[in-house]
């Protein structure tokens, strides 16, 4: 089954908008953000029981071997922003973006089909283990624009006044409150999903982020991102390569 995935998966990573529906049932789909009763880090269900098991990295190697048709090998996804670098994410942040996703809190056709193929909570907490475990690579996608450094600079002033608190100076995140590593993350990949947050399509995301970017203009949502994409977190890069001689 996974190999059948995988297949599919490599055609998915060629053309971005394939729609690979067909490869799973249709993902179902819970009420989120717009919900009155919606909690948006409800400890319930398979995600509180892969939270509370220890990942086998091994293990989660194996069962990655479908996301990296999409995500790379190395967890570095796509610098155009189709698909996330996910290396270095904290494993609380991949099990509740997977559990969300399957259990249809989070829309994304692309991923469902993939995230379903993860057998149990145990799986769910292997591959988020193996992930977590990868050095975030030193090259993604960052804002190329001819105005890079005054976005950049604009982007830190916003960055530092109401996101530093949450995600960090160096974009590290904080593990045990499930707020991501954004930390080589790509820049498109950033402005796409500030934006899907601002406007109310992401709707298992945190609410307190969709207050404080709510009324964020779209120049500035580039502008934060640009900064974003900019960031490195010390310990957990990639070493650079070796010059060839």
């Amino acid at each position: 089954m996974k190999a059948f995935l995988l297949s599919i998966a490599l055609s998915v990573a060629g053309v971005a908008a394939m729609n690979v529906s067909s490869a799973a049932p249709p993902a179902p789909k819970k009420e989120g953000i717009e919900s009155k009763g919606y909690t948006w880090n409800a400890q319930e269900g398979e995600k509180i029981e892969a939270l509370k098991l220890k990942g086998d990295k091994v293990n989660g190697e194996e069962a990655y071997e479908v996301c990296g048709a999409c995500h790379l090998p190395s967890g570095a996804g796509r610098p155009d922003g189709t698909f996330p670098q996910l290396a270095g994410q904290h494993t609380t942040v991949l099990i509740k973006q997977m559990a969300d996703i399957r259990a249809g809190l989070r829309d994304n056709m692309t991923m469902y089909p993939f995230a379903a193929t993860l057998t149990d909570p145990q799986e769910l907490a292997d591959v988020s283990a193996y992930i977590e475990s990868l050095c975030i690579p030193l090259d993604h996608g960052v804002y190329e624009g001819a105005d890079a450094e005054q976005q950049i600079a604009n982007g830190k002033a916003l960055y530092e006044k109401e996101c530093l608190e949450c995600h960090g100076k160096n974009g590290e995140g904080d593990k045990a409150k499930f707020y991501p590593v954004i930390a080589g993350q790509h820049y498109k990949y950033l402005l796409r999903q500030m934006t899907e947050i601002r406007d109310g399509h992401r709707r298992n995301a945190n609410p307190d982020m969709v207050r404080i970017i709510k009324p964020y203009t779209n120049d500035m949502l580039v502008a934060i991102s640009a900064y974003q994409a900019s960031l490195k977190m010390p310990g957990a890069m990639c070493k650079p390569k070796a010059d060839k001689k």
